[in-house]
């Protein structure tokens, strides 16, 4: 079976921190479009591949499409667009997540609990078509067409680069003056081009941005990858690249870019709460940079539960609509889905390869769960389930008096009833939208309480300068990797007046 390449699409773009993407962008207007921010979830099983993406746009309210590599002609049955809510329930509940505790009274004796396993505070219950002149003299066939929802979809195969090139341009489609290179070596694997074209006026814009339906598609094919290369065309800066895998009692990892976990069990200080999503950029900036080429793994737990839960467990609607309904009928759903969730950052030029993934071994971490000595678990460790989470603790010790012979200090649970607790409530909170999270403004030496071995970090020892800095300073193997992307090569189309 060909090699399987998969694409997602872009979202709006700043300056320094940008969201990655499977395909790119073409609109019409002649003024340039970025993509920056994709939601992309996989679901696996067997050799079946569903990919659903929610793609934000950035950029003149004008005709545009998406350009997608797929490895297989679709047809309509095989594409639909999703409600929006699902991509947000799947984002918190993989996203890293701070939680506070409160020391109980040590000289208590009276208390009828179990042991805290995984923290249980605050956990939340589980419960236009465009025609095709001239396309034979240049090897481009319109291998199907039609509609769905506000996308009009063709899907092409090339048996040139440079002929698809130039078919999109006579389209009179503004494509990327560099994505040429970037199509060869698609078109060379035989990869077909999902172009969903986008009619403005059943889209609504505010302040330039357009929300767009959500897409879904599946496909089978024996390889397990997804399409970054291409994305490039419209990055600016730095690409944030999450890929959520849902796939049954199993995780994934990257077979051709080096792994790493997430630091993980962290007690913070009490700043972090209100610059959450600022520290934990600190965070993994710091562990890329010490990692090249590293995709880091955020998170790989039971889709259904949580513990503790920023939000809303995943449920059988759920898994329904990210693709369950058409996965291998080989293998029978038992609704056992283990998410995955992977983060890496890259810039142009900094990719070589696009994502090839595969199975790997079950891990914990993260959890309130203390050893035989009595210390928090830390990192990861193989296991026979996976539970972990890239979890950070405000820890508040007790302040009153200790009045006993024998106080047991170190047990932990909920805020007092009695007490007005300032600034928190011990609500989990998730770090969402990292890519859009200040970047060089937190000193983490400064903000934790604890070291954090890994990655060379002290409480109150600064930090050397990195070489590299401005940037995440990580390497892929052969380039740079880098923040919150996602995935592919969506061709921004510029329709020319």
């Amino acid at each position: 079976m060909k090699k399987l390449v998969l694409a997602a699409a872009a979202l709006c773009a700043l300056p320094q921190v940008a969201h990655a993407f499977c395909g790119f962008y073409v609109a019409g207007s002649g003024q340039e479009m970025f993509n920056n921010a994709t939601q992309v979830t996989l679901m696996r099983m067997g050799t079946r591949t569903v990919l659903s993406m929610q793609n934000n746009y950035q950029g003149p309210p004008t005709d545009f499409a998406l350009v997608i590599p797929v490895p297989v002609v679709l047809q309509k049955e095989q594409v639909k667009t999703l409600p929006n809510d699902v991509f947000g329930k799947v984002d918190v509940m993989g996203s890293p997540r701070l939680v506070e505790y409160w020391e109980e009274d040590p000289c208590q004796t009276d208390l009828v609990r179990e042991d805290m396993v995984m923290g249980a505070v605050g956990s939340a219950s589980a419960p236009m078509v465009e025609k095709a002149s001239a396309g034979d003299d240049l090897g481009v066939k319109i291998e199907a067409k039609f509609t769905v929802g506000e996308y009009q979809i063709l899907i092409l195969s090339a048996t040139e680069s440079t002929g698809l090139d130039k078919w999109l341009r006579l389209q009179h489609y503004a494509i990327p003056e560099d994505a040429e290179p970037l199509l060869r070596p698609y078109v060379e694997a035989g990869s077909k081009f999902f172009v969903a074209k986008v009619d403005p006026k059943k889209v609504t814009f505010k302040d330039g941005m357009a929300t767009l339906s959500p897409l879904r598609f599946y496909y089978d094919a024996d390889d397990f990858s997804l399409p970054i290369r291409l994305g490039l065309a419209n990055a600016k800066g730095k690409q944030d690249l999450i890929v959520n895998i849902l796939a049954p009692d199993k995780r994934y990892e990257l077979a051709n870019y080096k792994n790493v976990t997430i630091p993980t069990n962290l007690d913070v200080k009490d700043a972090v709460r209100t610059r959450f999503a600022e520290f934990y950029a600190a965070l993994f900036d710091r562990t890329v940079e010490l990692n090249p080429g590293a995709v880091v793994t955020e998170y790989s737990w039971d889709a259904s539960s949580c513990d503790p839960c920023p939000g809303p467990t995943l449920d059988y609607s759920d898994f329904m609509t990210l693709g369950a309904d058409v996965l291998d009928h080989d293998h029978e759903y038992s609704g056992g889905f283990v998410l995955t969730r992977l983060h890496a950052r890259y810039g142009k030029g900094d990719v070589p390869n696009d994502l090839v993934f595969k199975e790997t071994y079950p891990i914990i971490g993260g959890r309130e769960q203390p050893g035989p000595s009595g210390k928090l678990e830390e990192g990861a460790q193989k296991s026979e389930m996976n539970n972990f989470q890239a979890r950070y603790v405000i820890r508040h010790a007790w302040t009153g008096a200790i009045a006993c012979a024998n106080p047991v200090r170190g047990r932990w649970g909920g805020p007092p009833p009695d007490q007005q607790i300032a600034g928190g409530d011990g609500t989990p909170k998730a770090a969402t939208n990292l890519a859009f999270a200040p970047r060089g403004q937190i000193d983490l030496p400064q903000v934790v309480a604890q070291p954090i071995p890994e990655i060379g970090v002290v409480p109150g020892v600064p930090l050397p300068r990195s070489p590299r800095a401005g940037g995440c300073g990580c390497q892929s193997s052969g380039g740079e990797a880098g923040g919150l992307a996602l995935i592919g090569l969506v061709l921004i189309l510029r329709r020319k007046r």
